[in-house]
């Protein structure tokens, strides 16, 4: 609870003179946590993940694979907290939890004998120095595009953000295909006086094609890949890494099929505008036949409806993105409903204006504020051989309101119940 008495305690500290030591106080902050829980990361091996797009997958398969080979892990990401196969919901609506909590997390992993620690790395928690009195072990990229800009100020700072980890590790895992990679590649991948062979360069063409996966999509294609590579540096052998990538059938929350007949209800954390195309390419590339991904998995085919639910995070968040949103979304999706997503202080009616200005086809679109309104009308509106896919939560325990406000919620759950209500 200290994080949450100190944050209690700045708030009497007049705000410019709060600004200046800002940087000093974070990094004090997540020293001494590291100090009061022993340095927790010192006895274990930690693999941080870090990128715009996909980490909370790329921990979810690591951590698989390394439970496969029999080894105890704990790991973290925007959706659980877990220690040698027990885990919790993460409800903090917060990827990379508070310096005290996420030191005191690392701390019960080594008294439940773990050997390894996956982290996922928001560049957020790193402007907060929430990585300080963390022993990195390895870094792995899955990709950087435009996200928090208004927060950075600009996309090379937020990209200089996820740098600062690979500073910090020894090994470094990047993905080759990303346009960043030449940026990433002059950082050093090994202190003064280790192997400089301490780096791999992956992609697509790099996945072994005796691995067959059930996830979709080129996207979880290439979090495959970085997660195989990881594991391979860590020392895991192919067949655990093998079995366990092919055991896995989804990840909560992304790309999770709710139903598959006589329609499909697809549910995704997509937020950003690079997100949202890969999910839309994935269940209808745009003037092609979707080929069918596996005997029980729905294929969106050339004439059938892809029906959007989507919106846009408010409280001052990535403003830029929105009518991007509303763009990607008017080129894929035959009818779309705009509706209401994590609008904090912000007017929620404003921010879908604003993803509404990106959709030139006004024929295809409905807002409708309320989410569960939005999803039973999407389902309503659906067809045998339609998909709807709703977009921006995943599976999110919350829907954020002004001053801080929490409403209970889970995307997946409504549109369960939806369907239940339908069938009625």
């Amino acid at each position: 609870m200290l994080d949450e008495t100190l944050a209690s305690v700045k708030k009497f500290i007049p705000k410019p003179i709060f600004n200046f030591f800002q940087p000093y106080y974070h990094w004090c902050l997540a020293y001494l946590a590291a100090a009061i829980y022993g340095f927790p990361s010192r006895k274990l091996k930690i693999v941080g993940v870090t990128g715009t797009n996909g980490k909370s997958t790329v921990v979810h398969l690591l951590t698989s694979i390394l439970e496969e080979a029999g080894e105890k892990a704990a790991s973290i990401s925007s959706l659980r907290f877990r220690i040698n196969k027990k885990e919790e919901t993460n409800t903090l609506k917060m990827t990379m939890p508070g310096r005290f909590k996420l030191q005191k997390f690392l701390r019960e992993a080594v008294k439940a004998g773990c050997k390894y620690g996956i982290i996922e790395i928001t560049s957020e928690g790193i402007k907060q120095h929430r990585h300080i009195g963390i022993d990195f072990y390895m870094a792995v990229l899955t990709n950087v595009t435009p996200e928090h800009i208004e927060s950075h100020g600009t996309f090379e700072k937020y990209r200089a953000a996820k740098a600062e980890l690979f500073k910090k590790a020894k090994i470094h895992v990047l993905n080759g295909e990303d346009p960043s990679i030449d940026y990433f590649l002059k950082i050093p991948a090994s202190p003064a006086g280790r192997p400089a062979q301490n780096r791999i360069i992956y992609s697509k063409k790099d996945f072994p094609p005796n691995i067959h996966l059930k996830l979709l999509g080129d996207f979880n294609l290439e979090n495959s890949v970085a997660a195989y590579h990881a594991a391979k540096l860590l020392g895991i052998e192919f067949g655990a890494i093998k079995s366990a990538l092919e055991k896995t059938e989804g990840v909560p929350g992304r790309l999770e099929f709710i139903q598959k007949e006589p329609f499909s209800v697809v549910v995704d954390y997509a937020h950003t505008p690079d997100a949202l195309e890969k999910i839309y390419e994935t269940l209808r590339p745009p003037g092609k036949t979707l080929g069918v991904f596996g005997d029980s998995t729905p294929s969106v085919e050339e004439g059938r409806r892809l029906i959007c639910v989507l919106g846009s995070a408010g409280g001052g968040r990535d403003k830029w993105k929105r009518p991007e949103m509303g763009k990607i979304a008017a080129k894929f999706c035959d009818e779309i409903i705009l509706t209401n997503e994590d609008p904090y202080d912000e007017n929620p009616e404003a921010i879908l204006a604003e993803v509404e200005r990106g959709i030139a086809q006004k024929n295809k679109l409905r807002k409708i504020l309320d989410r569960k309104e939005a999803i039973g009308a999407a389902l309503k509106s659906a067809e045998p051989g339609d998909t709807v896919i709703i977009t921006g939560k995943g599976a999110e325990p919350w829907l954020m309101g002004p001053n801080g406000s929490k409403i209970p919620w889970d995307d997946r759950e409504v549109a369960r119940e939806e369907l239940a209500s339908a069938q009625k």
